[in-house]
């Protein structure tokens, strides 16, 4: 994904997610809800409902497992999508919890991309 190369990043990614699914490994299955939403939401031309449903499959997942940081990341990445297609109060929404989580657990190398994201919504 990060050197361009969508399709395989999609093919591994669910190739993961099927793993993790029949080996019932419910932790890795919402990290890579995350990345399915992830490289969803960088596909050219972007159709952005597979991303928010992944983004929504993810954060799903990491609430009912407690895991905070991916949730961070969740909210970060539904809002960033909200932003690309013009939806200024849900990303507003889903880029402020970001915020809080990644206040909450002192995530501190996250925080300042979420700021940035939240400022671009708010026009500042």
């Amino acid at each position: 994904m990060l050197v361009g190369r969508m399709d395989e990043a999609l093919a591994l990614a669910e190739r993961a997610r099927t793993f993790c699914r029949e080996h019932k490994e419910r932790g890795h299955e919402a990290w890579t809800l995350w990345l399915l939403g992830d490289i969803a939401a960088q596909r050219h031309p972007l159709v952005a409902e597979p991303a928010a449903n992944y983004y929504r499959q993810a954060m799903a997942l990491a609430d009912e497992l407690g895991m905070r940081p991916l949730l961070a990341h969740c909210h970060l990445g539904l809002g960033t999508l909200y932003a690309k297609t013009g939806q200024t109060g849900p990303a507003r929404a889903e880029l402020s919890a970001a915020i809080e989580l990644y206040r909450a657990m002192e995530m501190t190398f996250w925080l300042p991309q979420a700021e940035v994201a939240l400022a671009a919504v708010e026009g500042r």
